[in-house]
């Protein structure tokens, strides 16, 4: 117990420190502002991610199953992890809205969420979208892991993923406390689902272009897979279409192998190759 104690203190004090040290550092002059730049976009937002959201799990897991050897045990330490880490979020969220205080007079989200579901609902919606957060992790190790492979072995294109994969809306005006964390957790996490998307776009129209032969599936697939309608072969076709499509959108030996309507493959006259 006096292990989960200790993780849960010094858990938490480290975490609000690498809070009040991400407010400081703007302040540091031109380095500090460069710095601070570089924390909100890919990879310096993936250490913050790390610090602040996996390692205070993973140092649960540890510090519990090395107190206790149990399967329970490493629970009891992740659920204590998580605890420091909730503990830190509502501090300082109070402690902004302190020092921001003539922003929560005027309009904010929360409130007007508040008015239109009830505060209960409305608290209850956000923390179990927090439970979300391992799942977009484990995204965002993927796209550093799985994917880069992809790019010499089949050609697949590169991407930057700091313009994927960045934070921005802390400079919205009278965006504070509550309303801010929880916008950057969306703005985190959209930033990552797209790139992962993005990906997947070029991984699919590459190994598997057939159309669903579910007209609803496809329907709902072309927001973010809109080659199901720009040249995937038919769903009632033969494996000659799907090769067919293959031939008519990849160039072959020394091209990079973007999906259909990648913007790589504009013409000057808004064409894409293999159209007729």
């Amino acid at each position: 117990m006096q292990s989960l104690l200790a993780l849960f203190f010094f858990g938490s004090i480290a975490l609000l420190i690498g809070a009040g040290l991400l407010h400081l550092i703007p302040r540091l002059g031109p380095g500090g502002k460069s710095l601070s730049a570089w924390l909100c976009r890919a990879p310096g937002l993936d250490v913050l991610i790390a610090y602040f959201s996996v390692a205070p799990m993973v140092a649960g897991l540890i510090v519990g199953a090395q107190a206790f050897g149990t399967f329970w045990g490493s629970l009891a330490g992740l659920a204590t992890g998580v605890l420091s880490q909730v503990t830190m979020l509502l501090i300082w969220t109070w402690a902004h809205e302190f020092a921001n205080r003539k922003h929560l007079t005027g309009p904010r989200i929360v409130s007007h969420i508040n008015a239109r579901v009830g505060p209960v609902r409305n608290h209850a919606a956000l923390w179990i979208t927090a439970m979300a957060v391992p799942v977009f992790a484990i995204a965002r190790a993927a796209e550093y892991v799985v994917y880069p492979p992809l790019t010499w072995l089949i050609r697949l294109p590169k991407y930057n993923d700091a313009e994927w994969v960045n934070v921005s809306r802390h400079k919205f005006r009278g965006l504070v406390g509550h309303d801010l964390i929880w916008c950057l957790y969306c703005d985190w996490m959209t930033g990552v689902w797209s790139y992962g998307t993005e990906m997947l776009r070029n991984v699919e129209s590459f190994w598997c272009p057939i159309r669903f032969d579910s007209t609803k599936k496809c329907e709902n697939c072309r927001v973010d897979f809109p080659d199901v309608d720009n040249g995937w072969a038919p769903a009632d076709g033969d494996m000659a279409d799907a090769v067919r499509a293959l031939d008519d959108h990849y160039p072959g030996p020394g091209g990079d192998n973007q999906w259909f309507g990648h913007p790589a493959r504009l013409t000057v006259e808004g064409r894409t190759p293999g159209d007729g």
